[in-house]
This record gives structure tokens, C-alpha cells and sequence, in this order.
């Protein structure tokens, strides 16, 4: 019996006032499923998965490349047609490798590495959100095994028309806050900073200079990365590494940025890059040019096991991001139990992306 895909499925799971998850299964005739996550902030449906889904149904045989042919044009109409075809895209690939049992990153061309170090991003789980809140965050996810870690202390930035006085009343907070972690951490200890876009290419470096002690591991997205210009004139005179592009689709969408060499690690979001072999042919772009990659990573624990695949296989990572102490049920909520070893993923041989979700626990948490 040749597969075919005959069912979609959403599965909406509430995590905090900030993030719901938002997983993809497709169901085929075949006995098998395929896991993919569409998770958009508190976002329970996303009807453009549909349109993905309809591309599917219309497909002679379970291809990914095909899928991919006619999938890449609707992807680009928005960043929520993208975030649906991404899903989609993640899905298959679990499909297909449970056909073939084996693990995605095999189908990709074999491993590169057996561990992949994960970063903590603790920004969602401080809710303290001044310095000692945030040193207090760090310091629980170094006692979780973790030796890499991120924030976003400045969140709620004023806007621009703001006065010069709560400009710098907010910058301050932002840069005790890291000033903190490191003072909490020690000096092993990599901290990086996401930025959010909150700044002018002014802001951005007198905040960059006055972060210097901090000795920051990466110094991310000032502002919006699609300022090429803007982003490769911070980069050039600051002490910080650069990071960025999680919102980018494509290799086009990251090639400038590549090619301008205006960040020195990009962070193709397999959410919202394409899916897992765009985020691929993104990091081979980024290799050509001597650029490492982190996939960023901020959502639920299929996006992890999805991107996984890419970090095992890729010639180029550096590092993952993790969504950190959002929720105390994350890692029983998918089989095996989501686990890191000393700050680590470690490589697994399961078929597929090597997940599926743990029914018992979801009955009592999905939407």
C-alpha cells in the first residue's frame, strides 16, 4: 500500500500566560504518525495549516521534496503560512524516517556529533524581572545541569519618544540584570543577551560597551537583523559577538545577512525557517561563509526533537536554545521524557525525530 497522509491534527497545550504549544500530527493509511510544532506565542489554531494540508492531500506520493515545491510559494504569503508549512514539513520528515527506520539526521546525510550543548533560556520563568530575579533563575538552571544560559532583561522597553531619563532608567535595570548573572554564575559560566529589537543602532552600542565587563558570550538582536546595514555597524564596533535571524524564512531570507556577515551566529528557527531541510541548506550557506549556527529554539519539546535532527547533522552548530522553566511538566510530556546530560543533548537513535507525545499526561494538559 503506497502512504498517504488522511488525517491532521492540532493539539493546543497551555503552558503560561505568555506561550501556548501548538503541535501537528498527521495521520496516515498506513498505521503511522508524523509530529511536527506550529507554536505562534498563545496562538490555539492555526488555520493556514490547512492550506499545507490541502497540498498534501493533492500529492500522488508521500514526498517531501514535492511537498516542499508546492508548499514554498503559499509559505511566504506570511510568517504564520510559513510557521504552518514548517509544521508540516517537520512532520513528514518524522513520517519518513519511521518508514525507513531511521532517525532524521541519518536521512540528512548521517551525524556530525554526538552531543549538542543546549543553552537555558530563563527569560519566561523569571518573573521577578529585576536583577536578583533573574540571578536567581540562572543559578536554578546551573543546578539543573545547564552551563549556558540567556535573558531578556529588557523587556518592556520604553518606546523611542520616551524620555531620556526612563530610557536610561530601563537600560540600567537590563544591564544590572546581567551584570547579576555573571556576579551569581561566575566566570565560566556563557550568558547570553537577547535584545528584542528594542534599540537604535545608537542604543545598541553604548549598551554593548557598558555590558563589556559582563564578557558576554553573544550580544543578540539590537535591532530588527533585517537592518543589515544598521546590524553589521554595531557589530563592527562593539567587543560582542552577534547573533540573530530567528524570524527569517529561507536561504534567501538569511542569505544578506550571511553574505554582509553583519552577525557572526544565525539562528534559523525550524518553526519558521521552512522546516528542518531549509534550516539545512541555511546552515550549509552559513558554513560557506565560516558563520556557525544556533537554531533558536524558544517553544515546546517537538521543536526540540525536530531541531535536534538538524543539530546532529549540520556542519556548523554551535549550540540550541532551550525554553527553560516555563512549566514544571515539559519534559514527561513527550516519549522518551526530554533529557540533557551536563547542559547536553545526546544523540538518539529512535526513527523519525524520535519522540511522540505522552497521551496520558497530554489527556490532563491539552486545550
Amino acid at each position: 500500500m503506497k502512504p498517504r497522509v488522511t488525517a491532521l491534527e492540532e493539539i493546543a497545550v497551555p503552558v503560561s500566560e505568555r506561550t501556548t504549544w501548538l503541535f501537528v500530527r498527521l495521520v496516515t493509511n498506513v498505521g503511522l504518525t508524523g509530529l511536527g510544532e506550529a507554536s505562534l506565542g498563545t496562538t490555539r489554531q492555526l488555520p493556514e495549516l490547512g492550506v499545507f494540508f490541502d497540498i498534501l492531500k493533492g500529492l500522488d506520493e508521500l514526498s517531501i521534496a514535492t511537498y516542499r515545491q508546492h508548499a514554498d510559494g503559499p509559505a511566504r504569503q506570511s510568517f504564520r503560512h510559513a510557521t504552518a508549512a514548517s509544521a508540516i514539513e517537520h512532520a513528514l520528515w518524522d513520517i519518513r524516517g519511521k518508514l525507513l527506520d531511521a532517525p532524521v539526521y541519518e536521512l540528512l546525510g548521517g551525524p556530525a556529533r554526538e552531543r549538542v550543548g543546549v543553552y537555558a533560556n530563563i527569560n519566561r520563568m523569571t518573573k521577578n524581572r529585576v536583577p536578583d530575579g533573574f540571578a536567581a533563575s540562572a543559578e536554578a538552571a546551573r543546578a539543573a545541569g545547564f552551563r549556558a544560559f540567556k535573558a531578556a532583561p529588557f523587556d518592556g522597553f520604553p518606546p523611542p519618544d520616551a524620555d531620556t531619563d526612563t530610557i536610561r532608567a530601563a537600560m540600567d535595570v537590563g544591564i544590572g540584570a546581567l551584570f547579576a548573572m555573571r556576579e551569581a554564575l561566575g566566570p565560566d559560566a556563557a550568558i547570553k543577551v537577547d535584545c528584542h529589537s528594542f534599540f537604535d543602532v545608537e542604543q545598541a552600542i553604548d549598551v554593548a560597551r557598558d555590558l563589556e565587563p559582563v564578557a558576554l558570550d553573544w550580544y543578540e538582536e539590537p535591532l530588527p537583523v533585517a537592518k543589515i546595514v544598521e546590524t553589521k555597524r554595531i557589530n563592527n564596533v562593539i567587543a560582542q559577538r552577534m547573533a540573530g535571524g530567528e524570524t527569517l524564512y529561507g536561504v534567501d531570507g538569511f542569505d544578506p545577512l550571511v553574505r554582509a556577515r553583519a552577525v557572526d551566529v544565525i539562528m534559523p528557527d525550524v518553526i519558521h525557517c521552512g522546516g528542518i531541510l531549509e534550516a539545512m541548506h541555511i546552515a550549509r550557506n552559513a558554513a560557506t561563509h565560516d558563520i556557525a549556527i544556533s537554531p533558536h529554539n524558544a517553544v515546546g519539546p517537538v521543536a526540540t526533537a525536530v531541531s535536534a535532527q538538524v543539530c546532529f547533522s549540520a556542519p556548523n552548530v554551535e549550540s540550541l536554545e532551550l525554553q527553560w522553566g516555563e512549566c514544571d511538566f515539559r519534559e514527561e510530556l513527550v516519549v522518551p521524557p526530554e533529557t540533557f546530560v551536563d547542559g547536553e543533548l545526546v544523540r538518539s537513535d529512535n526513527p523519525g525525530v524520535g519522540i511522540e507525545l505522552n497521551e496520558d499526561l497530554l489527556a490532563t494538559r491539552r486545550d
